[in-house]
Formats: C-alpha cells, structure tokens, sequence
C-alpha cells in the first residue's frame, strides 16, 4: 500500500529539523565563548616573567641522576624493551 506525500510537508519538516540543529549549534558555541569569558575573568594568571623560577634559569638540571632514571624508564616502557638496553648519550635542557 502506498502512501502520498505531500512535498511541501517534507521539506518543512527537513528546514526545521536543520534549523533546529543550527540554533542548537549556535547556542553551544556562546555558552562556551561566555564560560571563557567567566573563566579568563576569575582566574588571574601571573605573567611569564613573574613564574620562572631561579633554578629554571640556570643551565642545571636539578636531580639529573633522577631526572635521566626517570627518562630511560619512559623511553624503556614506551619501545618494550628493558632499561638496561638504553643509553642516554646527553641532555640539553630546552
């Protein structure tokens, strides 16, 4: 059995479920541009200046012997294989 349809309800009912979808879309990107807002207003950040440290300054790693075990043991993790198999030629600090 068939049923007619009409075209023009077709197409009404497509515009307004895209519509729908749009001002959805829309309303989701405001809200988040107005929590950005709130957000960036309450949390004041200090200037980069302000938080470097002394001893990020200086061209010495503090803890290098831990800072070098905790570097193998990433790199040994993430190639599967066991920490003794790697060597750490140098470390320049960035």
């Amino acid at each position: 059995m068939l049923v007619a349809v009409n075209f023009g309800e077709t197409m009404l009912s497509c515009l307004i479920g895209i519509a729908t979808v749009f001002v959805g879309l829309i309303c989701i990107i405001l809200i988040c541009k107005i929590m950005g807002a709130v957000c960036s207003a309450l949390i004041k950040e200090k200037p980069l200046t302000q938080a470097v440290s002394p001893a990020q300054g200086s061209g010495d790693i503090p803890n290098k012997q831990e800072f070098i075990a905790a570097v193998s043991a990433a790199i040994a993790e993430d190639m599967g294989t066991d920490i003794g198999g790697i060597r750490i030629l140098s470390v320049k600090k960035l």
